[in-house]
């Protein structure tokens, strides 16, 4: 694929990296590299890039993955971010809420004082929370989030809306970055509804990762042009998809180069120019 020549400066807010060698690549079907999506960053004019692991297993948890992508991306242009996963159920359902009365972390999951040593740990810039696939963290665990500060990257969708982020995250005192609008994949309503919030909450931000509708990301930049951040959600798309579906877009430039570059470095500093 030719490289992009766009002439902005593009920092990448999500994109996905798991550490698996070259036997795992041919068992799962793992075909990304650290050294081809750096490839693939690199065609599309990203400079640097927010990565954190894919999904593994319930029981297994996330320390030797958020450990090996920490690894992975020393002399790369990556900013790991540690995933992180807790026991409540994240749905609205009765029974949900019931259980996570009595709900208690297992061994697995994410204790606040794993979160302080990533925190204070340098490799880490910020986290990743699915909790659809990986359970909501405990009150403990979320307090010490909001201790530390550091930014929040969640995906949504219907299992978890934007609004139960809304209500569960955005009023702690840490970014909140809503990946792909909340309503991946492709659900207009949820993306809508997680616009509409950004009224609301000030540390509540969207990234644009697998939004495929132009009058949505339209709308957004136009509405709130400092809260929009640039998420190619690569692997899955080659970053080139999401740099064009920006530049295709009937908005201003400086619109774009807030989302490209001047959105993410606000949340996460480290992606600021001068640290490239």
């Amino acid at each position: 694929m030719l490289e992009l020549n766009h002439g902005f400066r593009v920092v990448d807010l999500h994109a996905r990296l798991d550490p698996t060698d070259e036997a795992e690549v041919a068992s799962r079907g793992r075909e990304t590299t650290p050294e081809s999506l750096e490839r693939e960053l690199h065609q599309a004019g990203v400079v640097k890039a927010v990565v954190s692991p894919g999904s593994r297993p319930a029981d297994e948890g996330y320390l030797r993955a958020n450990n090996a992508v920490a690894r992975l991306s020393v002399e790369r242009p990556f900013l790991a971010f540690a995933r992180i996963d807790g026991p409540r159920d994240p749905s609205s359902r009765a029974s949900a809420r019931l259980r996570n009365l009595t709900a208690s972390r297992a061994s697995h999951h994410a204790s606040p004082e794993d979160i302080e040593q990533y925190a204070y740990d340098d490799r880490f810039h910020g986290f990743t929370l699915a909790p659809d696939r990986d359970g909501l963290p405990d009150e403990a665990t979320l307090d010490q989030l909001e201790d530390v500060g550091l930014p929040v990257v969640v995906d949504g969708g219907r299992e978890f809306p934007p609004a139960a982020v809304a209500e569960t995250l955005s009023d702690r005192e840490f970014p909140v970055v809503l990946a792909g609008f909340g309503g991946y994949p492709l659900d207009r309503e949820l993306m809508l509804e997680a616009i509409e919030l950004l009224d609301q909450y000030d540390q509540l931000y969207l990234d644009t990762k697998h939004v495929h509708f132009r009058s949505v990301l339209e709308r957004a930049l136009l509405e709130h042009p400092d809260r929009v951040l640039f998420g190619s959600g690569a692997p899955e798309t080659h970053p080139n998809v999401g740099v064009m579906e920006i530049l295709t877009l009937d908005v201003s430039e400086d619109a774009m180069r807030r989302a490209f570059s001047t959105n993410p470095s606000r949340v996460v500093p480290a992606l600021a120019p001068g640290e490239d």
